[in-house]
């Protein structure tokens, strides 16, 4: 998939078939995420790749916003040193694992932003890290409607060399 395309279509995906994801898929959508530029090359993410069903359903149970992730066959925790940038940086590697994964059919969703403490004991996360996000991957139960998204128009967004003035 081109990668505007990849942009251009990705929705937040909630509902999982029960299929795995192959492990080259895996590697690349963890590979997008290590890939990814950060401030000053400080590279601030840690990612805990989770296959284990019975991890993904305490996943589940510990963010509040997001108890699909019990039923996707594979999560990446995203967790961050306590720096300037980290919470930056990992986002951007967020969404690069979120595009790659989007590209190979595979679907997710940020699940979490804060209130994660308790994932730290279960994943045996050092003290000095902080979890900023579960992604549950999984290729998704029903076809997604590919570009059909709601958003707000160009020219209400961009601005051309001042605000207030339209970019078209």
């Amino acid at each position: 998939m081109e990668v505007f395309d990849a942009i251009r279509t990705l929705l937040a995906v909630r509902a999982y078939q029960d299929k795995p994801i192959p492990d080259d898929v895996v590697r690349r959508i963890v590979e997008a995420g290590r890939l990814t530029g950060s401030g000053m090359n400080r590279q601030p993410w840690h990612f805990v790749v989770v296959r284990d069903k019975n991890t993904l359903g305490r996943l589940g149970s510990l963010a509040s916003s997001g108890s699909y992730t019990a039923q996707a066959p594979l999560a990446v925790v995203v967790a961050t040193d306590k720096t300037r940038f980290a919470v930056s940086d990992a986002s951007r590697a967020i969404q690069s694992m979120l595009l790659a994964a989007w590209a190979d059919g595979v679907g997710s969703n940020w699940v979490g932003f804060g209130g994660l403490e308790q994932v730290k004991d279960l994943l045996g996360l050092p003290a000095g890290l902080e979890v900023l996000a579960i992604l549950p991957f999984g290729y998704p139960t029903r076809p997604v409607g590919r570009g059909k998204k709601q958003r707000k128009a160009l020219r209400e967004v961009a601005h051309l060399e001042r605000y207030g003035r339209p970019f078209e």
